[in-house]
């Protein structure tokens, strides 16, 4: 097992290997509820019965999907990366696809399965390993540190620290609230422990927040260990049903718009996280990114079995980098996170306990670990800090990792014609420049 996974190279071992992993797995927890929630449209009355989906089948999906996922990427491409249900593909999917567009719940999930079926096919031929190896090195650090600043904005708009604002768009949240105190207070012990160097500091930092917060009756304490499985009947191999039953019905322009949307985030989102976990990890090697086919392989079977099981595409997931700046540094790491997540299948209850407010510390100190790429970009280069920059402060202000890609890509090759750099830009940068131009028009 050492030497499959190469602990003896990457300096690791089983104990920071397991405490990574069940970091990442606590720090992408929330999805096991939160997922079901927004895909079941739980939030939203008044609705026909058909457009529901089952919140129960949805979650044992998701379990499903990310645990499946997780050890496949952790065993095919020896990544400490877990994966799941992505936060933005789901909202779109629901309120989007299905609520805005009115295209049944079945039909969106076909969506979601012919996207996965495209992924693989552009994975075994090796295009998609191609593509992310010719962006340039300096926008992969851009992406990284623009991962983090997102990372740290969603951990700290989940514990309310920064909330909406009508006058000033985002503002500070009441800090008088005690569930804020009490990520403040994590924020605070995780600091002190990451800089006394003690390892594991972010699972430690979240475990002494929870206990605290259920100590003050902020952390529910779980009611139950042992739940029984949601039947995943009501959702399991509809995916498949508008395609065996009926074909003719995937012919239009909404259900493309669809494929193409699953298609262009969950390409992007990916090797943006990719990216940025393998380089914190360590793992990048002159600027590539070594077995990328094969993790790009794992996400889109696992996009793929997602669909056929009940849940909307599955991506890797840019948590990993709590359970990388915990110690993870080979692919057991993710095996471990999905072993717990296919476990938690049984243990819904312990889960409950995992509060946003608990997990936004590891958010905010992991931003901190990534931003740190941002001393390898040539910032003296106006050429490559302008499209860097716009990657790195697109991310948080749009609310997607893809954008904040796309919107950096568009002005790569700008600047660099314009600096007389034209023979440093790899052709393919030119095929995405069309492409995200014509994403921006058109969906």
């Amino acid at each position: 097992m050492k030497k499959y996974f190469q602990f003896e190279e990457l300096g690791t071992n089983y104990r920071s290997e397991i405490i990574g992993g069940l970091t990442t797995f606590l720090a992408m927890a929330y999805i096991l509820v939160v997922n079901p929630m927004i895909l079941s449209l739980e939030t939203v009355e008044g609705l026909p019965e058909f457009m529901y989906m089952d919140k129960g089948a949805v979650f044992t999906a998701t379990a499903i999907a990310a645990g499946i996922g997780s050890i496949l990427m952790g065993v095919l491409a020896k990544y400490p990366i877990a994966l799941a249900p992505g936060m933005g593909l789901n909202a779109f999917f629901a309120f989007t696809v299905v609520l805005e567009f009115g295209i049944p719940w079945q039909m969106a999930l076909t969506g979601v399965f012919v996207a996965g079926v495209i992924f693989i096919l552009l994975s075994l031929t090796g295009i998609r390993e191609t593509i992310i190896n010719a962006i340039p090195t300096e926008l992969k650090y851009a992406v990284g540190a623009g991962i983090g600043l997102f990372i740290t904005f969603v951990g700290l708009q989940n514990s309310k620290i920064i909330v909406s604002s009508d006058t000033v768009i985002v503002g500070l949240g009441d800090l008088t609230d005690p569930n804020i105190l009490l990520t403040i207070f994590g924020l605070v012990i995780t600091v002190i422990m990451m800089v006394k160097g003690i390892k594991g500091g972010i699972f430690y930092g979240m475990l002494i927040t929870a206990i605290v917060g259920m100590i003050f009756s902020l952390v529910p304490t779980p009611t139950g260990i042992v739940s029984s499985v949601p039947d995943i009947a009501p959702t399991f191999g509809a995916a498949l049903d508008p395609i065996l039953k009926d074909p003719s019905s995937l012919l239009n322009h909404q259900f493309l718009i669809v494929v193409l949307t699953f298609l262009f985030v969950n390409f992007f989102d990916t090797a943006g996280t990719l990216i940025s976990v393998a380089n914190q990890a360590g793992l990048m090697k002159e600027g590539k990114l070594p077995r990328a086919g094969k993790a790009l392989l794992a996400d889109a079977i696992a996009t793929t079995a997602g669909a056929v099981a009940g849940t909307s595409t599955t991506t890797s997931y840019v948590e990993s980098t709590a359970g990388v700046a915990a110690g993870a540094r080979s692919g057991f790491a993710a095996v471990v996170t999905g072993v717990l997540l296919l476990l938690s299948l049984f243990f819904y209850p312990v889960l409950s306990v995992i509060t946003s407010y608990v997990t936004a510390p590891a958010l905010i100190i992991v931003g901190v670990l990534m931003v740190s790429s941002l001393g390898n970009i040539e910032w003296t280069k106006f050429e490559i800090a302008v499209p860097a920059f716009f990657v790195i402060i697109a991310m948080p202000l749009t609310y997607s990792i893809a954008t904040g890609i796309a919107i950096g890509f568009i002005f790569y090759p700008i600047t660099m014609i314009v600096a007389g750099r034209i023979k440093e830009i790899h052709p393919i940068m030119y095929g995405l420049w069309v492409i995200f131009i014509c994403y921006f028009i058109f969906l």
